[in-house]
């Protein structure tokens, strides 16, 4: 071989090279999801967000032709994994279920390493869900009238999915609503508080459905009001809050997929195409009901403009009540 060819074969080879690493990135962009999507759940297994979380994966793998892995990171008041979603590599395969608690609370009552509102993007609100009231072997009343009427007489201690999260809140606005002052227990998740609501350790809950609604049935728990505007078709005769006295009283829990800040806007429009095509499931519709849920159709800017609205609304319930965490 001569040295002239052997250039000219040297400078194809770099050509190619070069062609190849060009092209690489585009193919594996265009391949997303090419490995596992991890949705972070920011509550211990067995809560309500947990619930709501696997529903969501398992319909969404279909979306998105690839595999959704849930990974929950319980602990800080929900703070830890929203954390770790916000530090992750903003490429679309670290996601994160955000509900009120962490996204639109937290900011009012913590030093946030990562602020949910410029960490995190909006990709599309998932559900809203009542919550329900429900109480355990330990105190002996049957309706929330007898429950608000015993919280004056007696210091009654509720249990919650942590500080911030949807049954903190709920509760909290509950003893507002009603005039009436309880003591607060904070859990890794509502399941471990759930726990201790059937083990008589405290007095009662206000908690997502999913999280009680077995228990209700089996008569385990029982449950004495739902929060929302209307009757839960599962449970039709447990009245609303509303119905059973405490007027003005209504609460929810919401969810919705966000991921790191800056992550590729067709990454972002797959995510908010796939998510879109799950709400629309017949199927994952029928079991977010039975879980006390309605689909949402909010997109990222009418979710962002969603949870500005809610950060401000609990920001004041968060001030009327001098909340203060260590």
């Amino acid at each position: 071989m001569t040295l002239q060819t052997t250039r000219r074969f040297a400078l194809a080879m770099c050509g190619a090279a070069l062609a190849m690493s060009i092209a690489t990135p585009v193919l594996a962009q265009d391949a997303y999801p090419s490995k596992p999507v991890t949705l972070v759940v920011s509550y211990a297994a067995g809560g309500g967000t947990d619930a709501i979380a696997r529903v969501f994966a398992a319909r969404l793998e279909k979306a998105l032709g690839g595999r959704v892995i849930v990974e929950n990171r319980p602990g800080a008041a929900a703070n830890i994994g929203t954390e770790v979603a916000a530090a992750a590599d903003p490429d679309g395969y670290t996601l994160l279920i955000g509900n009120q608690g962490p996204m639109a609370v937290n900011p009012h009552i913590f030093k946030l390493k990562a602020d949910p509102e410029t960490a995190l993007d909006p990709i599309a609100m998932i559900a809203d869900a009542s919550l329900v009231v429900v109480v355990g072997p330990r105190l002996e009343v049957n309706t929330l009238g007898e429950l608000v009427e015993a919280a004056k007489s007696r210091e009654l201690v509720y249990g919650s999915a942590g500080n911030a999260s949807a049954s903190h809140l709920g509760a909290l606005l509950l003893g507002q609503t009603a005039g009436i002052k309880v003591k607060h227990v904070p859990y890794k998740g509502a399941g471990p508080a759930v726990n201790d609501l059937v083990g008589g350790h405290i007095d009662f809950m206000v908690t997502t459905i999913p999280s009680a609604i077995g228990l209700i049935e089996s008569g385990t728990l029982k449950a004495l009001a739902v929060t929302g505007e209307k009757r839960f078709d599962s449970l039709p005769d447990v009245p609303t809050a509303i119905e059973a006295g405490v007027s003005g009283y209504t609460a929810s829990a919401w969810y919705g997929l966000v991921g790191p800040k800056g992550m590729p806007a067709e990454v972002k429009s797959k995510l908010e195409a796939a998510t879109s095509e799950t709400l629309g499931d017949a199927e994952f519709v029928e079991k977010l009901k039975k879980d006390g849920a309605v689909p949402s159709s909010m997109g990222p800017q009418a979710f962002s403009d969603f949870m500005a609205k809610e950060r401000a609304r609990w920001g004041g319930v968060v001030k009327a009540a001098d909340i203060k965490v260590e």
